[in-house]
């Protein structure tokens, strides 16, 4: 599958599931001087989910433009070295605001994964925060096929928050196993283990003085990394083997006339290349 018909196979599943379809926000985020750039799909949304903001709906999707080159959320060191990592990335999401939760919001990940996608459950994982009893029996219940790989970890990999303030809550990761030809562990260094899904359970707000509180109303906020479900639907050995990065990749090795190696040596060609593409994207929207 292409990126374009992924994007639009994600969205098409959660309209056909009463989710409203919103068109991505500016990559420079609009009356939020806590960010620099949108680093999530929740970012527009962050007034609803602290209540303070109305909307005619309940359920959301969409394809959000992200980067992320610094503060909480910053990919910058990694990306050309590692296969999944960008400062510029389209993370698909869906959200519920006060409506569905952690059942329903399981539940369609994984018919999306493997039924829309087909992906095989032999190679997904699930994780859940370490308190979260409810998670985890959800996961064996809506999953069997998963058996022994819904596993739990802490605070660090488990629980989200946008920044140092604001919506938090425990979260559910979904995990896709390349093979055990690639080096890596599930949380840990390599890139075997990709993180393909991550569902945050946004129960809490939490203030300057690190004080949490309970949300108005507990919501979903989920995220999805386009270029990685690419890399798995398209078998390409990282995110820059895909559509979304070949022809920049070609472009790069032109201009340079030094060819690409998808090794050590071609990390200054993904480096180029993931820059241009933040770059481009910021400056269409006015990040001047």
């Amino acid at each position: 599958m292409k990126s374009y018909d992924i994007r639009q196979a994600f969205l098409d599943y959660f309209e056909g599931n009463d989710h409203r379809i919103i068109p991505s926000s500016p990559v420079v985020p609009a009356d939020d001087p806590t960010l620099l750039f949108t680093n999530a799909g929740m970012v527009q949304f962050k007034n609803i989910f602290l209540g303070l903001e109305k909307t005619d709906y309940k359920r959301a999707a969409s394809s959000q433009k992200c980067i992320r080159a610094g503060g909480k959320h910053n990919d910058l060191d990694n990306v050309g070295f590692t296969a999944r990592h960008q400062t510029f990335f389209e993370m698909l999401g869906n959200f519920s605001f006060g409506d569905y939760f952690k059942e329903e919001a399981i539940y369609f990940a994984w018919e999306f994964l493997t039924k829309t996608l087909g992906l095989n459950p032999k190679h997904l994982y699930a994780t859940v925060y370490t308190d979260d009893d409810e998670a985890d029996k959800l996961w064996r219940r809506v999953a069997p096929e998963l058996g022994d790989r819904v596993l739990r970890f802490g605070e660090k990999d488990n629980f989200w928050a946008m920044g140092d303030t604001g919506p938090c809550g425990p979260c559910s990761e979904v995990h896709y196993d390349r093979g055990e030809h690639i080096q890596g562990e599930l949380n840990g260094e390599g890139d075997r283990f990709m993180e393909i899904w991550n569902l945050v359970f946004m129960q809490y707000n939490r203030d300057e003085g690190g004080n949490i509180t309970p949300l108005p109303k507990p919501s979903v906020d989920t995220g999805a990394g386009l270029e990685r479900f690419c890399m798995i639907m398209q078998n390409a050995d990282s995110n820059y083997g895909t559509d979304l990065f070949t022809p920049l990749i070609d472009k790069v090795c032109k201009l340079s006339e030094k060819p690409y190696d998808p090794g050590p040596a071609g990390i200054p060609h993904r480096v180029i290349a993931d820059h241009i593409r933040a770059l481009s994207f910021a400056i269409a929207d006015n990040a001047v």
